[in-house]
């Protein structure tokens, strides 16, 4: 239910659409629930006399409430989850009930995220991504019941979560501790590599049939839009930068948003498609069940392998077809 409400009578809790393009106004949603007074005054400083208010997604505390209830509804949220930390840390866990319970509140986290994706919101999820690309780094174990896991769902922040556990495997595999590279801000853009789809309908991100033009056209700005959100919240490296604008280029020049091939596409993009088309293939999609591990590596061999440059392909197939037995230190012991 939508209502027209002028700007000084909104509430913390209602949830608005805003008149005027999110590069104009200071907040990096069009639409969002009001969490302060303080986004309610910076909404005035921009002129916006007036906005549109959805009733059934506002959350307003009535004047008679107790005011504990209120203060304890009012508390935000932390980004990351003390459950994740507590996961990563806890030495009592068996292998899978570890990589299932980082890989869940890592999920928590990124959908935290994406519903409130503000600067300082980036800056602690980065800290957290850090944390589970240290324990895949240290922990080959891990490392590989993580990579195990698929998802039975493909919203973004599950699908977001898959790609970093899967790029950050391989590029572990790739770069042999090599201190070349930045693996924090890496696995950071791995992460957050789909970042941008908070702008794009979600009517689109889920449509069951194939898509218009003008539908394609709006899910081939995620990239651009990603990259100017982590710009616009200085939260912008080169690692994040490369991977968000390219893991949707293609060996064979057909990807975008630029239509890179060859050697025109840095590792770290190839990387990044690699795990993002395998993580598609794997999860279940409102126009296609999933496939199964080999299903998916197989049908990417045979009909996609023009995306992806083949040596890396290899090491990708490689990397996932180990055996358990060939990565246990304690069973490689003659």
């Amino acid at each position: 239910m939508l209502e027209k409400i002028r700007t000084e009578k909104l509430r913390v809790g209602m949830y608005v659409i805003l008149p005027l393009s999110w590069f104009i106004h200071p907040f990096l949603k069009n639409r969002f629930s009001i969490t302060s007074e303080q986004q309610i005054r910076q909404m005035l400083d921009c002129g916006i006399t007036e906005v549109t208010v959805d009733l059934s997604r506002s959350t307003v505390f009535e004047d008679n409430e107790p005011a504990d209830r209120i203060e304890q509804e009012r508390v935000p949220t932390s980004i990351v989850p003390d459950e994740l930390r507590e996961a990563i840390h806890d030495n009592k866990l068996s292998l899978p009930e570890k990589a299932n319970a980082v890989h869940k509140h890592s999920i928590m986290m990124i959908k935290r995220l994406m519903e409130a994706p503000t600067a300082e919101n980036i800056g602690e999820t980065k800290k957290g991504i850090y944390d589970v690309v240290d324990l895949i780094l240290s922990d080959d174990a891990i490392s590989y019941h993580l990579t195990r896991i698929t998802s039975h769902d493909y919203y973004t922040y599950t699908h977001s979560v898959s790609v970093g556990v899967l790029a950050v495997s391989l590029s572990k595999e790739m770069f042999k501790r090599s201190s070349s590279h930045d693996m924090h801000e890496l696995g950071a853009g791995f992460f957050l590599h789909d970042l941008g789809k908070i702008f794009v309908d979600e009517t689109i991100l889920n449509k069951p049939g194939k898509l218009t033009d003008v539908e394609m056209k709006q899910i081939r700005r995620h990239p651009a839009l990603g990259y100017r959100i982590l710009n616009k919240t200085n939260q912008l490296t080169n690692e994040c930068a490369t991977v968000v604008l390219q893991h949707h280029e293609r060996d064979d020049g057909k990807g975008y948003p630029k239509g890179l091939r060859g050697s025109e596409i840095h590792e770290y993009g190839r990387i990044c498609s690699l795990a993002d088309v395998y993580d598609a293939l794997t999860s279940e999609r409102p126009y296609r069940k999933k496939l199964k591990p080999f299903d998916a590596l197989k049908l990417m061999k045979d009909e996609m392998i023009h995306h992806f440059q083949r040596e890396l392909f290899e090491q990708f197939v490689l990397m996932l077809s180990k055996p358990w037995e060939d990565r246990d230190p304690e069973k490689s012991v003659k």
